[in-house]
């Protein structure tokens, strides 16, 4: 039987408490933007016209993504793979979500709203003193701000040392898109892809 209408879905769960509806806020408050200054991770959701789905991890040091009011978030878009996903998805759509994470810690933040690209001089000096500084920067005008409850971190023990999986449980890198595209010869070692990632970092 499959779940096919917000009545029937209904059924199975209790409503939500009031504590969890209330805590989703319009803007960043102080803790949201604590959280932010914290963070050296974050996951972007984004679609585009046809309603595919994205998902794209960023990083770097905490307070790599900057905080200028309760309202605005902007993150300066590091060297990639040049695919765009997440770029082209907001020229077509500019909804997009965020996920902030602090290792550590098992509560994350939710941050959801519109977002668009900059190459104002004003926003991308705010990434100057990185190695590669952006071409352009993406700029989150924020609609929902909430902290997301530690159930799904506290299960998956993700910051746990004994949760930690030695790097060799999975083939290189090279040799996985190797065999997922077809690729001929000797694939790239772990070591020699971590060393040409570092000049990008």
């Amino acid at each position: 039987m499959h779940i096919e209408s917000i009545e029937q879905l209904r059924t199975l769960y209790a409503p939500a408490k009031e504590r969890a509806r209330l805590k989703q806020l319009a803007a960043m408050d102080p803790h949201c933007r604590r959280f932010i200054e914290l963070s050296p991770f974050v996951v972007i959701a984004s679609s585009d016209a046809a309603h595919a789905l994205d998902a794209s991890p960023r990083g770097g040091a905490p307070g790599f993504a900057k905080t200028l009011d309760p309202h605005t978030v902007v993150i300066g878009d590091a060297p990639g793979n040049n695919r765009l996903d997440t770029l082209e998805n907001i020229l077509a759509i500019g909804s997009i979500g965020l996920l902030f994470m602090i290792p550590g810690v098992d509560e994350t933040l939710r941050i959801n709203g519109t977002a668009r690209l900059s190459c104002d001089p004003a926003l991308l000096g705010l990434f100057e003193a990185e190695k590669n500084r952006p071409k352009l920067a993406i700029e989150v005008t924020v609609t929902q701000a909430y902290l997301h409850c530690a159930k799904a971190l506290m299960r998956s023990r993700l910051w746990h040392p004994s949760a930690q999986q030695d790097r060799s449980v999975l083939p290189t890198m090279g040799e996985m898109i190797g065999s997922q595209i077809g690729t001929q010869g000797a694939p790239e070692s772990q070591e020699a892809m971590l060393a040409r990632y570092r000049n990008d970092l």
